[in-house]
């Protein structure tokens, strides 16, 4: 889920320096999809903290974004009084994140985070688990008897669209506008790619506010036991204001959906790429739990973040200015051959290694966590069991952008 973890902010332009070689800008300016680990290893040879053209670093190891993300000396917003200086490489507030904590420092972050926290506790989440299978089913069941199916948009997109409506508390009249909504949010978190789209983003958050705002006033008058009453009590108390709650709901919608959606699609291309892994899948379905972990180490939905030094500070022995901009590889970092063996392989079955980084780490990790991991355990053990010889069919298309990588589709053929 939130994510996405830790997408408060956005690469964009560098085309100039992509042409050129620049190994950052090759990699945000979108190399191929199918090959953006080898842009990241071009990365990890220059050394950690190696500066760009662009004007940022880039930090490729897992050993130093971890100790990064758990630095109290970065943040995610740039320093009172400056603005970025990262040349051609600007990192823009992702507009569907706009105004959430996710983008917020200490002490903001701190306050509007502990407001939402107590919905995700992993027991309540844990008990939560057969509304989650029951949301799946009813995706997965009109699909019974199909000679095949795209596997993003007839299950991945709409199972975790159900989830979120569901937790949040979105009522069954309201569904399919908050599903209409989710996606179009969820396409622009790799930018902004025209005035059209700029267009109906806009009206987009209008209407997810106008939505969220009157269902906050429902659950002032008829509270329920879901996420929005958690809020809207909250917001009548005086400890949330209305664009908070606002914010808050429209994070937890795109981050409730997107990482889902991706690591569903790219654990089950993974699975088909080594079908021994299909196979013991198949035949040990307890194993999905390790299959989502090591689908978010391999393959994550949320390839990078960025962190900025809020002073003059020392890393690994480089002098940093304040306002400088760390671009933190989490996809090279779950791949980095000083903490794993054999990155570049998919293993469930991988053992004493370091947590990977796919839910970010520190104090913006992932706040859903805890609901990702349940839906992509339970997505794949549904899909081994109902689907023994499922086969991923030719056409399958990656997504364009850097930050959220996916498949735009992906065809399977159920029997195999």
């Amino acid at each position: 889920m939130a994510g996405p973890p830790g997408v408060e902010c956005q690469p964009v332009g560098g085309i100039w320096f992509a042409l050129t070689g620049d190994p950052l800008a090759g990699v945000v300016r979108g190399a191929p999809r199918t090959d953006v680990y080898a842009g990241y290893e071009r990365l990890r040879r220059r050394g950690d903290l190696a500066r760009s053209p662009l004007g940022v670093r880039s930090v490729t190891s897992r050993a130093l974004c971890g100790e990064v993300l758990h630095d109290p000396r970065f943040g995610v917003e740039m320093p009172t009084g400056m603005t970025s200086s990262a040349g051609m490489l600007e990192f823009a507030a992702a507009g569907p994140l706009s105004g959430s904590f996710v983008e917020l420092d200490p002490p903001e972050h701190t306050r509007l985070r502990r407001l939402t926290a107590p919905a995700f506790r992993p027991k309540l989440i844990r008990d939560f688990a057969p509304a989650v299978e029951g949301a799946l089913a009813e995706v997965l069941d009109p699909l019974t008897g199909r000679d095949e199916f795209d596997l993003m948009a007839e299950v991945a997109s709409p199972f975790p669209i159900a989830v979120i409506s569901r937790l949040l508390g979105i009522p069954a009249g309201d569904a399919a506008e908050f599903r209409r909504i989710g996606v179009l949010v969820g396409q622009s978190l790799d930018g902004v790619r025209n005035v059209r789209q700029a267009l109906d983003l806009r009206q987009a958050r209008r209407d997810l506010e106008m939505l969220f705002l009157r269902l906050a006033a429902e659950r002032r008058s008829e509270p329920h036991g879901d996420v929005l009453t958690l809020l809207a009590m909250a917001q009548q108390d005086g400890r949330l204001a209305a664009r908070d709650l606002v914010a808050t709901c429209g994070l937890l919608l795109v981050a409730g959906f997107e990482t889902t959606v991706n690591l569903i699609g790219n654990g089950l291309a993974a699975l088909q790429r080594d079908r021994s892994q299909w196979q013991a899948l198949v035949t040990d379905t307890a194993r999905a739990e390790a299959v989502v972990e090591e689908a978010l180490r391999f393959d994550p939905p949320v390839q990078m973040t960025a962190r900025t030094a809020q002073q003059d500070l020392e890393v690994d022995g480089v002098r940093l200015a304040q306002g400088t901009v760390l671009v933190l590889m989490l996809a090279a970092a779950n791949r980095d051959p000083a903490a794993y063996s054999q990155p570049d392989r998919f293993d469930p079955d991988r053992s004493g290694e370091p947590e990977h980084l796919a839910f970010s780490s520190g104090i913006h990790y992932c706040l859903g966590a805890p609901l990702a991991r349940l839906e992509g355990a339970i997505a794949f053990r549904a899909l081994a069991e109902r689907g023994p010889n499922l086969t991923v069919l030719p056409g399958a298309r990656r997504r364009p952008g850097t930050t959220i990588r996916g498949f735009a589709k992906l065809p399977v053929r159920p029997a195999g």
